[in-house]
């Protein structure tokens, strides 16, 4: 399975394509595969409005019959993404029309097709009017998240998969001093401190996806409690966990901090990624990122890890973890496999996201 397949491709390796592949064909647009889905959530979208939850996958294209196809609903906005080869203009339109007539008149309906470029997906494939709608608010579990249907990137401000994630942060974080790694939009780490965490670090190296972060950590009133660290994971983690800092950009100025072991590490690297102080590439190198985490992690304390990558097994990564922990010096105690819920079904029951809660 492709990254694009699965919705959830931020900072994945882009499938190679040059003059010699072959056109991608268009997704045929099946309502029926649509209504069943929509009929299958109904006891989950239940389930999660008793919990303040208005944000979810609708439509996982991919397991659920129109691969390249997902619908995700945030608050009042549904967002339909395809990514590969775009829908026409007319199975648009009978895509809204259809989704106003099961979900209500009233939603924001917005159309994304994942390009490589994003001046490509924004000019060439959806209504101009797209950006005037502005920022919409969603909840889950009680946490406010903002989200803007079209943005500078590609990917949305909140990753509904790693609801499985977050649930997990907020049960463990009251009272407890959390690093939110590759925090993107900080979505972990506000929702680790609305749960009652002391403090909350989110490190990620893009300002303005910390801005979002920020912006969420006010409207739910923990700001205080929240820091912002805009860096490349690697001299953050190393130095944090007490170990020298490598790569090109290792001589450069940067944000000097001392050596300290946080309660709850959260660590969410991207499938692929290069920066000036290495590489990431959870598929052929895990342990460069897991050991600087678990080095920051005090005794006793857990880290919540994630792979994104379809082809890895979930116990071949698990094998990963536990011989890397062996490796630094600090074995894991247990190790806890999660995938992502309900919303997100796997074809093959295997979910492209693996979350391993490790205790230490």
């Amino acid at each position: 399975m492709l990254a694009w397949d699965d919705g959830r491709a931020r900072g994945a390796a882009p499938a190679a394509m040059d003059e010699a592949d072959p056109v991608p064909a268009t997704p045929a647009l099946d309502l029926e595969r649509l209504d069943a889905a929509l009929a299958a959530r109904a006891p989950l979208a239940a389930e999660l409005a008793r919990e303040d939850t208005d944000a979810f996958r609708l439509f996982h294209g991919v397991a659920e019959g129109i691969p390249g196809l997902t619908i995700d609903r945030y608050g009042a906005l549904v967002l339909a993404q395809t990514f590969r080869a775009p829908l026409d203009a007319g199975a648009v339109a009978a895509l809204e029309a259809h989704l106003r007539a099961r979900l209500g008149p009233d939603l924001a309906f917005v159309y994304n097709h994942r390009a490589k470029k994003p001046r490509e997906s924004f000019d060439l494939w959806h209504r101009p009017d797209a950006r005037a709608l502005g920022d919409f608010v969603c909840r889950e579990l009680g946490v406010r998240y903002r989200i803007r249907a079209r943005h500078r990137g590609l990917d949305p401000w909140l990753f509904l998969d790693l609801r499985a994630g977050r649930r997990l942060v907020r049960a463990l974080a009251p009272g407890k001093s959390v690093l939110n790694l590759f925090a993107y939009t900080c979505g972990a780490g506000v929702a680790a401190a609305v749960a009652g965490a002391r403090e909350a670090w989110n490190v990620d190296f893009s300002g303005s996806a910390l801005a979002v972060g920020r912006a969420n950590a006010e409207a739910n009133g923990v700001l205080e409690r929240v820091r912002f660290l805009e860096e490349d994971f690697f001299p953050v983690a190393r130095q944090l966990a007490g170990l020298p800092v490598k790569g090109r950009a290792s001589a450069r100025p940067r944000l000097a901090l001392e050596p300290r072991a946080f309660d709850l590490v959260f660590l969410d690297p991207p499938a692929w990624s290069r920066g000036p102080f290495g590489a990431v590439d959870v598929a052929g190198d895990y342990p460069s990122l897991f050991k600087p985490a678990l080095l920051a992690t005090a005794p006793g304390g857990v880290v919540i890890a994630t792979h994104h990558v379809a082809d890895v097994a979930a116990e071949d990564w698990r094998g990963v973890l536990e011989r890397a922990a062996v490796k630094a010096g600090r074995p894991l105690a247990a190790v806890e496999m999660h995938g992502p819920e309900a919303d997100f079904p796997a074809f093959d029951r295997r979910p492209p996201l693996k979350i391993a809660l490790c205790r230490t």
